[in-house]
């Protein structure tokens, strides 16, 4: 560590969406920020999110849409930072913008707006620094001091906004959990979310349907989520499936209602109507014709359905409604769109985002235990826990 090193009044470790913020916030209350950021430049999740424009919140943001150990920590910040809260922001700064699908707002134009209007809404009195890395990190007379290669620094406050280690090639590492424990506080075991389900060689079947597309309800446990799924050549993905691997973990079922509009005995009512129909018309007329076919060969019914006992048909459409799938693990960190887990949240103050441990030091955005569901969730999240931590600063 250098032996003068450079005061400040805080320190933020991060320039992504919740450490930006966090800036943005503290320097506009006067404070003399350091942000270190390790990338070339900041922002760089928030430059792919939303292919290239942005979801950058979601009008129906509510604590139900957030996974954590403590179902309630995110109600503070999220209550005193709302999504309408940056939309005024994005407003202001005349970023066009439209709504998508179940509350989803994105730019009209491109991520690097959304990118732009932090960097303008930080304040002379923020300094940001890329391509610094932190390499050695203590806390001495009340300050934090931080060493990079280039430069030494020390603030009073220290705010880690890194995130988690979803998506490692944009630079993403576990370096929150490793200050977290430095300091002594505990961290949730981190997993992959908001990331595609692989599936064994016994549902080789449905591998080979790579490519195709279709409205289902997606279940785990109690859970559903009813929006697009995508077949692949490891499994599935898509909207539902992604939104539902975060309730998912190893040994449970994931069940997909194939035919969201009908009810489990719908067969039997089409068998009455058109008795000389096939079962595999039938789910042509609501499915792609690929994915038609390999259920059709599944429930292997005979032609037509008159020949076929309500009772079978019955079951068919049971299956339909609740086929069972037992995924054999997920595509991993490297395809996970955020990090379930992360830092305790029974170790930070709910309103300011600060570890009761160790006054001084913050976690905010992904790196904390706090996992919104997909469609800007995630954004509000880290631009209510960026703002919670600078206005505390």
């Amino acid at each position: 560590m250098a032996a003068n090193p450079r005061d400040y009044d805080a320190i933020v470790v991060g320039a992504g969406a919740a450490g930006l913020m966090c800036a943005a916030t503290a320097g506009k209350l006067g404070l003399d920020v350091l942000v270190l950021e390790h990338g070339e430049w900041p922002g760089k999740k928030i430059l792919i999110s939303g292919g290239g424009r942005c979801n950058f919140t979601n009008l129906y943001t509510a604590p139900e849409c957030y996974l954590s150990d403590n179902p309630h920590f995110a109600k503070s910040a999220l209550s005193r930072f709302t999504p309408q809260d940056f939309l005024a922001l994005v407003q202001s700064h005349g970023i066009a913008w439209h709504e998508k699908t179940l509350g989803q707002l994105f730019c009209d134009g491109s991520a690097r707006q959304i990118v732009e209007m932090l960097l303008n809404e930080c304040s002379n009195n923020v300094q940001i620094a890329c391509r610094e890395t932190v390499r050695d990190l203590s806390h001495v007379d009340g300050k934090f001091r931080v060493a990079t290669a280039n430069f030494a620094a020390q603030a009073p406050a220290l705010v880690i906004a890194t995130g988690g280690p979803s998506i490692p090639k944009m630079g993403a590492t576990g370096f929150a959990y490793d200050v977290a424990r430095q300091f002594g506080l505990k961290v949730i075991q981190p997993r992959p979310a908001l990331v595609p389900l692989t599936l064994d060689a016994r549902e080789a079947l449905f591998r080979d349907l790579a490519g195709v597309s279709t409205e289902v309800i997606a279940r785990c446990g109690t859970t559903t989520f009813r929006e697009a799924a995508l077949f692949t050549h490891r499994g599935l993905s898509g909207p539902a499936i992604l939104q539902i691997s975060s309730y998912w973990t190893h040994g449970k079922e994931v069940e997909i209602d194939f035919l969201p509009e009908h009810s489990p005995d719908w067969l039997i009512d089409a068998k009455r109507a058109k008795p000389k129909a096939s079962l595999k018309n039938l789910l042509r007329d609501h499915l792609p014709d690929r994915l038609a076919s390999a259920l059709n060969d599944r429930l292997n019914l005979a032609d037509p359905l008159a020949g076929v006992s309500d009772a079978r048909l019955g079951d068919a459409g049971k299956r339909l409604a609740g086929w069972r799938l037992l995924p054999n693990g997920t595509e991993g960190f490297a395809k996970a769109e955020v990090t379930a887990g992360g830092v305790n949240t029974a170790e930070l103050s709910s309103k300011t985002m600060e570890a009761k441990k160790v006054p001084g030091l913050y976690f905010i955005g992904e790196a904390v235990d706090v996992t919104g569901w997909l469609g800007g969730y995630n954004f509000q999240w880290a631009w209510a826990s960026g703002s919670a931590a600078g206005q505390a600063l």
